[in-house]
């Protein structure tokens, strides 16, 4: 249960500082000048279904790869014991 325990504090903490690391300057940017405009634009511009899916594939790509780097420094410490 220990392992459980440390492996999820592991995971928490790597995901608290990916998320804040992304969004923090995310959202200070879209607050001012620039990122209000490109906002905007975005907005009105249409979606295509093909930009949806790209995104989502992106996001899957990028969600799989924090995974494995997660999984292989898991394992390279199990490693050296």
């Amino acid at each position: 249960m220990e392992y459980l325990k440390n492996w999820w504090t592991r995971l928490g903490a790597v995901l608290g500082t990916v998320a804040l690391a992304v969004f923090v300057p995310a959202v200070a940017w879209a607050s001012s000048g620039p990122g209000e405009l490109v906002l905007e634009a975005a907005r009105r511009r249409r979606g295509s279904g093909i930009g949806g899916l790209f995104g989502l594939v992106c996001c899957l790509a990028v969600a799989g790869v924090i995974v494995v780097v997660v999984l292989l420094v898991m394992r390279n410490r199990r490693g050296r014991r």
